[in-house]
């Protein structure tokens, strides 16, 4: 099968080890980035650091500049969810009538913000699971445990785009999967992340002692119950056992594990709180469900969330 064009959108930890892993496996993958980032990638090539021994892609394909690029396959955005809008128009150069735009964020709203812009037909629903970031200009260190991806047609018909790039990833070595139902997997890895993003926030607690505490692991449990009757609403298909089963998961992370909005958010750096608890208020709000576990850890983590943006600032 000839190779695969494809452009991560956003080099970080997420898009840098997945895109890092189609290269190595011959696809042809062009990498955007900004800065440093690019420079470290342009001179040196793209190292990923991983359990098993360093990956390197020697030379890299990497620019700032899309518009030379041209059309290609897939499109893999890999960019923070508030940024997804601001991605979408610049991807528009790439897409030709043939283009997968697949979104990688944590929440529910990317592939609506990147068909407003780009048109439905072009977008995937899509998730993935990687504990990656990026160390060092041009080096993603992944620190183990499962990386994955999902996608899927937003009507789950099979497609013939969505067998190509799960058998490019397959080749690639990466766990894929096309979902039966790409909503309930989005929603299901949703609930997982808001809820323990947002217990991690406001506890600044690692899941260790969140789900030990009884009082957070209640929390938790309460921010979940709260997710599953938003989705019930918007007729998303979650299990009945999904608040069992993905405290049951919980209990299987490494105790020290914390999810990104917890880290952004303790080293006052903006975060994805908007798309993350901000998202369960708004869908709860628009749908007339209440929400007051996710209100509350909303309205407590935005003040931290308006000074890391420069919107508000705190008096000595």
């Amino acid at each position: 099968e000839s190779a695969m064009r494809f452009v991560v959108f956003g080099t970080g930890g997420a898009g840098g080890y997945f895109g890092g892993r189609l290269a190595n496996a011959g696809e042809d993958v062009t990498f955007i980035a900004r800065g440093e980032h690019l420079r470290a990638l342009r001179d040196h090539g793209l190292r990923i650091e991983t359990h098993t021994g360093e990956i390197a892609i020697r030379p890299a394909q990497a620019t700032d500049d899309v518009a030379g690029i041209g059309k290609v396959d897939a499109i893999l955005v890999g960019v923070k969810a508030w940024q997804v809008t601001e991605a979408a128009l610049a991807l528009r150069p790439m897409v030709g009538p043939q283009t997968s735009v697949v979104p990688l964020q944590n929440g529910v709203e990317a592939p609506s913000q990147l068909a407003a812009v780009l048109g439905i037909q072009h977008v995937l629903g899509g998730l993935c699971g990687t504990f990656s970031m990026v160390s060092a200009p041009g080096r993603i260190r992944n620190i183990g445990g499962a990386s994955y991806v999902k996608f899927g047609e937003l009507d789950n018909t099979s497609s013939e785009r969505t067998e190509q790039l799960r058998r490019a990833f397959e080749r690639a070595g990466v766990s894929v999967e096309v979902p039966p139902d790409i909503q309930k997997a989005m929603w299901d890895k949703f609930l997982l992340v808001v809820s323990f993003g947002g217990a991690g926030a406001v506890t600044r607690a690692p899941i260790g002692v969140i789900r030990t505490v009884p009082e957070t692991r209640r929390l938790l449990e309460r921010c979940m119950e709260e997710v599953v009757a938003v989705a019930r609403k918007r007729h998303v298909a979650l299990a009945d056992t999904v608040v069992t089963d993905t405290l049951a998961f919980v209990d299987s992370l490494p105790p020290s594990a914390t999810t990104s909005l917890q880290r952004d958010i303790a080293e006052s750096k903006p975060s994805e709180l908007e798309a993350w608890n901000g998202a369960v208020v708004r869908l709860g709000r628009e749908h007339g469900v209440p929400t007051p576990t996710h209100e509350f850890i909303y309205g407590s983590v935005l003040p931290l969330e308006l000074r890391a943006r420069g919107k508000v600032a705190f008096p000595e």
